[in-house]
């Protein structure tokens, strides 16, 4: 599968489409998540934080934290969580969110690109990615990038968008996510081109066995997946 989609028909570099993007939504993006997902979503990061707390976590990384959602959500499990995301306009509601929670001291966020973290080699114990893998530029780089800043033996975690397999769920799934979905995205957040390209972004994205040969291929062991929610979503686990 190819992973090159663009959120606008216009020049410019996938990551560069990609941070407009969130700047544009960002405003109403948590708003949007709960309407689209139907409040399904932070369902869904509550069992990533569930497994990130089956083992001590002192520091995480939580990368494409977007508004930090999960970021604040881990600090249940972790000790502190640096959140890394693209979009300086999504970190600027992330913070605002993490002051009004008091977890200043707790949670760092930092405008970063997956490909190219600013940390030092082995840096975190944990990294997370929510609904983020499908936007990087270059997968594989994005993935060696995260196997990079992780300690050896560190468990990475990919919460993803999937395309279900079973009949009738996946037709009404498809009408939905490729129909419905995008229309409630145009209405809420003015952006024609942002909740057009989820769902191609995601039809493009390399799901269940194929994404896990490319975990593999960057660095990851003990790879494995399980579907949720009728395989709307793939919670990815891997260790360095």
């Amino acid at each position: 599968m190819a992973t090159h989609v663009k959120p606008y028909d216009a020049e410019g570099s996938k990551r560069e489409q990609v941070e407009l993007m969130f700047d544009r939504i960002s405003p109403k993006y948590d708003l949007l998540n709960r309407l689209c997902s139907l409040g399904t979503d932070q369902s869904w990061r509550r069992k990533v934080i569930r497994l990130l707390g089956r083992e001590p976590v002192g520091h995480l990384l939580d990368v494409a934290t977007g508004t930090a959602d999960l970021a604040i959500m881990a600090c249940n499990v972790a000790t502190h969580i640096t959140g890394a995301d693209i979009s300086a306009g999504m970190l600027e509601h992330g913070r605002t969110k993490v002051e009004r929670a008091g977890l200043k001291d707790r949670i760092t966020l930092v405008q970063a690109d997956a490909a190219n973290l600013p940390f030092a080699d082995g840096s975190f114990d944990a990294i997370t990615v929510a609904f983020g893998v499908r936007n990087f530029e270059d997968l594989p780089q994005g993935l060696r990038g995260m196997a990079r800043v992780l300690r050896p033996g560190g468990r990475l975690l990919v919460l993803e968008f999937s395309t279900p397999r079973q009949t009738p769920f996946k037709q009404l799934f498809r009408f939905y996510f490729h129909r419905v979905m995008p229309l409630i995205g145009r209405l809420v957040s003015k952006d024609n081109a942002a909740y057009s390209y989820l769902p191609a972004s995601v039809d493009a994205f390399p799901q269940g066995q194929e994404f896990e040969s490319i975990l593999r291929s960057c660095g990851f062991r003990e790879v494995r997946s399980r579907l949720l929610t009728f395989g709307v979503a793939t919670l990815y686990e891997a260790r360095k």
